[in-house]
């Protein structure tokens, strides 16, 4: 098969690498996916880059996570009738070395979801690590049916999904974002309110919600978290998944005394049970009519260094990918 990867960490152009592989076996209980649409996340990108500091888990890895095809292969105990089903994949590189940047990757049956006939190969390449990350930020800490929800960030991949997953669960949705250009995209995820990032924003999200904020859903925790404590309604959870700071500061009384929960959400190690939840969740979302994550660019196998580099710069708004 075709195949990017790479054999140490640096530069896209400098060690990624386009070539043949040999087509990947499923094993028992793993399905081959020919994949139409590998999605690229931030994550991908950093782990090339090593900017977590883990180093290479191993050898030779096959960047990206998520991507969407068709099932060609069925290992040990999987049903034939996977055979021809189109789905899309998560964790495809999650403590595995082989992701999606190829003509075939190999998943746990677990991690290959169904794709509903109406949704496309892109689209369901744009689900995988933002939206599973966001469904668990949304219900980590309950029911939100009837609460005020905050997401801070509702632009991005995982806040769009945070938007449009607890607007279907019955929530008041409050949500920020940076620009002009991001207010209608955010409203039409399904945000009751859209409030640009000001000095202002605890008052103006205090006018909104004179009770308190119920839930947040965090981007930037080391940045908002301030924010989040002058807004939350005693009692109140945050759930962040991400941080611009590597080891942020937390003021920890006004925490305590706001008997406030903060829950960590890592992609890769979200329960089983939750993924599956997500799943069927997300697709609940897109057959009941909303269109998804924009695409903003779409690359070629061969051009996966100029695709990591759009991703890195974050000069454009929507998901990239790769088209197989």
């Amino acid at each position: 098969m075709k195949a990017a990867w790479y054999e140490k960490q640096g530069a896209a152009k400098d060690v990624l690498i386009v070539g043949e592989m040999n087509d990947p076996e499923p094993g028992e209980g793993e399905v081959r996916i020919r994949l139409a649409a590998s999605g690229i996340n931030p994550g991908d990108v950093k782990k090339r880059q090593n900017a977590f500091g883990y180093g290479m888990p191993y050898s030779r890895i096959i960047p990206h996570s998520d991507g969407a095809g068709t099932v060609d292969q069925v290992g040990q105990g999987v049903p034939q009738e996977w055979i021809g089903r189109r789905v899309w994949c998560h964790g495809a590189q999650t403590y595995r070395p082989f992701g999606t940047a190829a003509e075939y990757t190999v998943v746990p049956v677990q991690q290959a979801v169904p794709l509903p006939s109406a949704i496309s190969m892109e689209q369901g390449a744009c689900l995988g690590i933002p939206a599973i990350t966001a469904h668990r930020a949304v219900h980590v800490a309950g029911s939100v049916d009837g609460r005020a929800v905050l997401v801070q960030g509702g632009a991005g991949a995982v806040g769009a999904w945070a938007v449009q997953l607890a607007h279907q669960a019955g929530a008041r949705v409050v949500a920020t974002c940076r620009s002009e250009r991001d207010l209608q995209a955010v409203v039409q995820a399904g945000a009751d309110d859209v409030l640009l990032i000001e000095e202002t924003l605890s008052q103006r999200i205090r006018a909104l919600v004179p009770d308190g904020i119920e839930h947040i859903v965090e981007v930037a925790f080391s940045e908002n978290v301030q924010v989040d404590i002058d807004v939350l309604a005693p009692g109140g959870s945050i759930a962040t998944y991400a941080s611009r700071d590597f080891n942020p500061e937390i003021p920890f009384w006004p925490l305590v005394f706001g008997n406030v929960s903060i829950h960590f959400i890592g992609s890769d190690d979200i329960p089983q049970e939750a993924k599956i939840q997500a799943g069927r969740d997300l697709n609940r979302a897109l057959e009941r009519g909303w269109q998804g994550l924009p695409v903003a660019a779409r690359f070629s196998l061969d051009d996966i260094a100029s695709a990591h580099e759009i991703v890195e710069r974050s000069s454009k708004a929507g998901r990239v990918i790769l088209t197989l």
